[in-house]
């Protein structure tokens, strides 16, 4: 009978059956002592001294031949032989788990010498992974004074050598966060030290680097008395000697950024051989195909298409020396909603260093800002989780020198026949692959001791990667668990998850997730059921509060909970999200055991807490009137935000804010649905202005929603929105007719405010159509209405939009009083945009009086108010103006310069004003000096 011996950790012996039981210290410890010799022998007075130290009973021997008797009770009257001076015990390869530990370091140092530190990293990784613990647990204290420090040590070492592989194989990014949690438990070991050094100066981060050093030599002098070790100067020696060579460089600019994008390989990836070679094949070769190469991995969900995309990719990152890309499209992602070609493309832009107020407006713009970063340049590009061709086509490069990967459960047929994809289909992972992977997660001698156990469990999993995965982290989190009930377990919950059920046992995965909910506490199991209502990708710790209706303390520990359970992840600090699969058990389970009326007030706190948020955090930069809200339901904790947070929250809860409206709509919540809508525009429009067109559509099924319900403040918010967005696209007539339905449905419903703020963009229209009048006659209407309003920052917009329409009837002393008069007002209030907009009408009426001087002041005081508030398209209307006033001033290099930063950043945008720039900066400018754009529609 083979047994499976365990030393790094509680000292344990398994069985067939599993684990058998031992008594107590010192019978672990006899056992402990002739395995740390096995197939040696072990002389009594060595297990004296192991066993009970230095002050023995004088029953020593007799006690010593109970406990020897005992053992061999356990694992058999042959396992312990009597040979003097004392007792060896037979073993054979592969029972005793340090054993299994000490091969694979020795194995590791095998592939670091050959080059091969990808290999040796994983190989590291799974060999430290056999410690459940400190070695040696539950045995006498004199042994484990003895024995102790020595397992220590080489665990210490193989950690050593584990993080020195990693930095070999170039996972610098990734080690760091590992890396310096063990440099911290371990202050003293100075090679730790040397490699979080070596780690953060290779991420860029030299100045953290040499902080590692200074705090290091300081522990050493001040506790220890001894300066730092030779590796340790050395270290030091080289990053300066880096630093000061660097010193002087060129930071990295607009596109430098080499992006490193994808996510961690898996350490216990086995098998597929074949599609590992069929990739390979399809590597840019010289003299090789002139077109860009496209593979597609396609298969059923959970097979490894991701795994095998991402392993492959680490193995040959180096042959793409220009970056990596990744983003999960969310193709089949069955709650959120499929994320379009434009948003995957952001994503890429900013990585390339490419910030988001530079990301042009339109589509097509971003698709050829992004081909041309991809020029010349050999880089990996990993689509994940594709629905269609459609999805994946404009996300293609189109330089020969990258490599694009497709993962999708769609067969991708259009995409092989027209682009000439290669297709790499995977299949269930067979039976010894199976036996691999469990054996990597839990070591070999564990699996090995039960094989049949292991067999089974990779039948009821289907074999697939992704159950495997989930069974193997319970059994590797739960050592004492025989693999025997485990698969018990997985037999008696067989048969869920039916939108996965393919009809036999190869094709569900239910059974694995039952398992891990069914840890979790009834709090932690209802969050994970509501979690599956949130339809965006990823879910803020704010929000899960909200969602849940509990204090922000109890839910941020059941959040950690269920991140311990792996059933969510977070990918970053307090950002949280599901994989797909898991996202379908969630909602699964929320319809299943959540009524109706729990299930709707949970989407109800949901869109709450977006909307107040989202309201409260729009105003940081906006002086519009506020909505009539209803007040959020109990349990909605909304995010009180400064205004920079503001600015960083709508960028990163943008798409699921858009999501969200689709919600709202689908719910049957048509008022909170409009309410984002008009929140989102006027707050995000005003920052970014690179969402339109995906706003267009969004506005228009909001509005249709309101029309249908006989909603006429929902219609009337809709119309100003689709106003702002079409003017945004430069359709003035659109805007026109929008604005006009806006003002005639505000007015029939008393709301003053509002009504005045359409006026407030007909305005604009006005003067974009040449009808001067009309602009003096709405500007004068909406502060007539702001004023019976009593909304006094509208009438200080209102006031500056007066003095426009003076202006532009030629009354520029007049335009001066009125603009006076509003930046007097508009001091009252924390609306930077309105401040910078005043500042720019006084320097356009100063310019049409002649005072250049004046006018530049009152331009500059405009930009700066502009680009802190991250204002980009106002800015370049101001800078349009600055360089019409030098040029009046006989400056024309100063002109010509404010000119093109307007029109690098108009290009940026891809604002159709930017043909207007290049007018002015044509040898024969046809424009004349000082033709205005008036200030924007919103108050």
């Amino acid at each position: 009978m083979r047994f499976r011996y365990q030393l790094l950790g509680p000292v344990t012996v398994s069985g067939a059956d599993g684990p058998l039981r031992l008594g107590g210290p010192k019978q672990r410890a006899v056992l402990a002592a002739l395995l740390l010799n096995a197939n040696r022998v072990v002389a009594e007075e060595r297990l004296f001294d192991h066993v009970w130290g230095d002050d023995p009973p004088p029953s020593v021997r007799g006690q010593l031949h109970v406990h020897i008797s005992d053992l061999r009770k356990i694992i058999g009257r042959d396992a312990i032989v009597r040979r003097r001076p004392g007792y060896l015990l037979q073993m054979r390869p592969g029972e005793l788990d340090l054993d299994a530990f000490d091969d694979a370091v020795a194995g590791a140092h095998a592939e670091l010498a050959a080059g091969q530190a990808d290999s040796a990293a994983h190989r590291l990784r799974a060999a430290l992974a056999m410690w459940q613990g400190a070695a040696l647990g539950g045995v006498t204290e004199p042994l484990l004074a003895l024995e102790g420090p020595a397992l220590r040590e080489r665990r210490l070492s193989a950690l050593e050598d584990y993080f020195h592989a990693q930095l070999e194989a170039g996972w610098h990014i990734h080690a760091v966060g590992e890396l310096r949690r063990a440099a911290e438990e371990n202050p003293f070991r100075e090679r730790l030290q040397s490699l979080l050094m070596l780690a953060l100066h290779h991420c860029g981060r030299t100045p953290e680097a040499l902080e590692v050093y200074a705090a290091a030599r300081e522990r050493l002098t001040s506790e220890l008395g001894i300066e730092p070790g030779a590796l340790l100067r050395d270290t030091q020696l080289r990053l300066l000697r880096h630093r000061d060579r660097d010193a002087g460089a060129d930071l990295p600019g607009f596109g430098a950024i080499t992006p490193r994008q994808l996510p961690a390989d898996v350490i216990s990836f086995v098998g597929r051989a074949g599609p590992l070679a069929r990739l390979d094949a399809l590597l840019p070769r010289d003299g090789g195909p002139s077109t860009a190469v496209v593979a597609a991995i396609g298969g059923g969900a959970g097979v490894g298409k991701t795994s095998l995309a991402v392993h492959w990719g680490h193995r040959v990152r180096d042959r793409f020396p220009d970056g990596q890309l990744y983003v999960n499209l969310r193709g089949f992602d069955p709650e959120s909603s499929m994320m379009t070609p434009a948003e995957a493309v952001c994503g890429f832009l900013e990585a390339f260093g490419v910030s988001g107020q530079r990301i042009p407006a339109g589509e097509a713009a971003r698709f050829s800002l992004y081909r041309s970063l991809l020029a010349g340049k050999r880089v990996l590009v990993l689509l994940d989780n594709a629905r269609d061709a459609d999805q994946v086509r404009p996300l293609l490069p189109g330089d020969p020198g990258c490599l694009t990967v497709v993962t999708s459960r769609d067969q991708m047929a259009g995409l092989v026949a027209v682009e000439g994809a290669q297709p790499i289909s995977l299949d269930l992972l067979s039976a010894a692959e199976s036996r691999e992977l469990m054996a990597r997660r839990l070591g070999a001698g564990r699996v090995a001791a039960e094989a049949r156990a292991v067999d089974r469990i990779g039948d009821l999993c289907a074999r697939l990667p992704l159950a495997l995965a989930i069974v193997a982290a319970r059994a590797a989190t739960n050592p004492t668990f025989p693999l025997a009930a485990l698969a018990d377990e997985l037999r008696e919950a067989h048969g869920d998850l039916d939108a996965f059920d393919g009809g036999d046992p190869a094709s569900n995965v239910r059974t694995t997730f039952s398992w891990s909910y069914r840890t979790l506490s009834p709090d932690a199991a209802r969050l994970f059921r509501l979690l599956g209502l949130h339809p965006g990708r990823y879910v803020a710790g704010g929000v899960a509060v909200s969602l849940a209706g509990l204090p922000v303390r109890r839910t941020r520990a059941l959040l950690a909970e269920l991140t311990r359970a792996q059933l969510v992840t977070e990918y970053t600090p307090g950002r949280y999200t599901l994989h797909d699969l898991l996202r379908v058990y969630a909602t699964e389970l929320a319809h299943t055991h959540d009524p109706e009326a729990e299930r709707r007030g949970a989407t109800h706190r949901l869109l709450d807490h977006y909307l107040h948020t989202a309201h409260s955090a729009g105003h940081r930069f906006s002086s519009q009137p506020p909505m009539p809200l209803d007040p959020a339901l109990d349990g909605v904790v909304p995010e009180a935000l400064t205004e920079q947070q503001a600015v960083d929250w709508f960028a990163a809860e943008y798409p699921v804010i858009l999501a969200a409206i689709d919600q709202a709509v689908d719910a049957g919540f048509p008022t909170r649905a409009w309410q984002l809508v008009c929140t989102l525009t006027t707050t995000f429009f005003h920052q970014r202005g690179g969402w339109l067109n995906e706003a267009m559509t969004t506005y228009r099924r909001v509005l249709d929603a309101a029309v249908r319900r006989g909603d006429l403040t929902g219609q009337a918010h809709s119309h100003r929105g689709l106003a702002l967005v079409h003017a945004g696209l430069g359709h003035i007539g659109q805007a026109d007719t929008h604005l006009r339905r806006a003002v005639d449905l505000f007015g029939r419903l008393g709301d003053l405010a509002y009504e005045a703020d359409a006026n407030q963009g007909l305005t604009w229209v006005s003067d974009q159509q040449g009808c001067f009048e009309l602009v003096l006659h709405h500007a004068e209407r909406a502060l007539e209405l702001f004023t019976a309003a009593g909304h006094r920052p509208g009438q200080a917009v209102a006031l500056n939009n007066v003095g426009w329409g003076h202006a532009r009837l030629g009354d520029h002393e007049r335009a001066l009083y009125y603009c006076h008069k509003s930046l007097e007002l508009c001091e009252e209030f924390p609306d930077q945009i309105g401040k910078a907009t005043i500042r720019d009408s006084l320097g356009y009426a100063h310019h049409q009086l002649g005072h250049y001087e004046e006018a530049v002041t009152r331009y500059r005081q405009a930009l700066e108010l502009y680009r802190r508030s991250g204002s980009m398209y106002y800015e370049t209307r101001t800078l349009s103006r600055l360089g019409d006033a030098y040029q009046a001033m006989g400056d024309p290099a100063a002109a010509q310069h404010a000119w093109r930063q307007a029109l690098s950043i108009l290009d940026d945008l891809a604002h159709p004003d930017a043909t207007l720039l290049r007018a002015k900066l044509s040898p024969t400018p046809p424009l004349p000096a000082g033709a205005p754009t008036p200030p924007f529609v919103t108050s």
